[in-house]
């Protein structure tokens, strides 16, 4: 493995175990998501800007939310907030399916050329924080973005049984939250703060 991706591997192992995630970090070529005049920067484990106001998260972000989807390869994910497309890559090599789902056309354009090649990935310009109904129910669904308040509604109707979503809340400060489909409604659960741009829809 090249220099680069292996030291940010030293780096995630202390805070994922997960095999399968630390695999597919190390296989999605960051640099391909990232402007061009970052690339030097592209495996360092810090997010990068991407145009339109928006963010490629870091890495351990990445890996510890792909972690929180317990995914073992046979899911349909909802993945809000497509940027760059990292993230949906990411998923792409631990799910069946990705819809990913992105405010900006600009970026969702830009996603595709970023993602050429990748067979399970499918984009979608639209809010994201109404979801993909269309396309439910989901086993996983993943935010990139920071909710304010409580988790969408919206979104939470839209995972299956047992289904899991993780996505960053704001609620005075930015944490993430695992909500879990039960038999009894959603469950969740509160974790570590992050740092998210904000959730934003279309009016």
């Amino acid at each position: 493995m090249a220099a680069a991706p292996e030291r940010l591997l030293r780096v995630l192992r202390r805070h994922v175990s997960d095999r399968r995630v630390l695999e597919a970090i190390a296989e999605v070529p960051r640099d391909r998501f990232v402007p061009r005049d970052l690339r030097a920067d592209a495996w360092e484990n810090i997010p990068l800007p991407i145009g339109a106001g928006q963010t490629i998260s870091q890495p351990l972000v990445v890996a510890r939310m792909c972690e929180l989807l317990e995914l073992d390869g046979d899911e349909t994910v909802l993945d809000v907030g497509t940027g760059s497309g990292y993230h949906a890559a990411v998923l792409a090599r631990l799910a069946r399916h990705v819809h990913s789902i992105e405010v900006h056309a600009s970026l969702s354009r830009a996603a595709a050329a970023h993602l050429a090649g990748v067979p399970n990935v499918t984009l979608h310009v639209g809010d994201g924080s109404q979801g993909l109904p269309e396309h439910a129910p989901y086993e996983a669904i993943n935010v990139a973005a920071a909710a304010g308040g409580s988790v969408p509604a919206a979104l939470a109707d839209q995972l299956a049984p047992g289904g899991r979503l993780v996505v960053p809340v704001d609620d005075g400060e930015q944490r993430l939250v695992v909500a879990r489909r039960t038999d009894d409604g959603v469950s969740l659960t509160e974790l570590e703060r992050v740092r998210f741009v904000p959730l934003v829809g279309r009016g």
